[in-house]
């Protein structure tokens, strides 16, 4: 077996440790983000794949407290709405944390970039393929964050039309996250969605079939 493109077994632990202690984090200090080690995790999600190298992401990055505040304000309206849909379930949701919009050093929105339409390589009978670019930039950073020390929490509790508006995006561009990004006390020691009882993570001979989906 030719091994001379595998990195040292260290580093290979490395990757696989941060990936399996990556956690979404609600809980944040407001300990400021030192701005070399921001570029770096920018950098890091940069260099994310996409397909068509179409690049469809664009990162806001919100230093004005009142636009903060708005944010956490639609994202409070969106909250109850979500808790409201759920039935049974919505008192248990109305006591998770559910994001830390005012705690975080760092407050940035993930967008979908505008005129997506003229990229077709890769797009053209899978569009959402810009999303799924997005998501890998995502991932970096929260990776990238996690094995500098950083907390990362994506929340998706917004209405897409209404932040637009606030972040002034152009016409076609569609916000997909928002990133709480910080300094912490401490890393959950598993999912804080099973700490809480609210879901487990699937194993993965539920999510992994050979040839054909295989019934359930």
């Amino acid at each position: 077996m030719d091994r001379s493109h595998r990195y040292s077994q260290a580093e290979i632990d490395a990757v696989y440790r941060v990936i399996e202690e990556r956690r979404d984090m609600r809980h944040f200090l407001p300990n400021p983000i030192d701005p070399t080690l921001l570029q770096r995790l920018l950098q890091a999600a940069h260099h994310a794949p996409s397909v068509g190298y179409m690049q469809p992401w664009r990162f806001v990055r919100i230093t004005d407290n009142n636009l903060r505040q708005n944010i956490h304000q639609l994202v409070d309206q969106e909250r109850v709405t979500t808790a409201e849909a759920l039935g049974k379930r919505q008192e248990e949701f109305m006591r998770l944390k559910v994001e830390g919009i005012l705690d975080c050093g760092e407050l940035l929105v993930v967008s979908l970039m505008d005129r997506r339409e003229k990229h077709v390589f890769g797009r053209r009978t899978m569009p959402h393929m810009d999303l799924a670019s997005a998501t890998c930039a995502i991932q970096n950073l929260w990776l990238a964050a996690r094995a500098e020390g950083l907390g990362l929490g994506w929340v998706s509790l917004f209405d897409p039309a209404e932040l637009a508006q606030l972040i002034q995006a152009p016409e076609g561009a569609e916000p997909v996250a928002i990133l709480c990004l910080g300094h912490v006390k401490a890393f959950y020691d598993k999912p804080m969605l099973e700490q809480e009882n609210w879901a487990q993570r699937a194993s993965l001979d539920d999510l992994v079939f050979e040839n054909h989906w295989s019934a359930d």
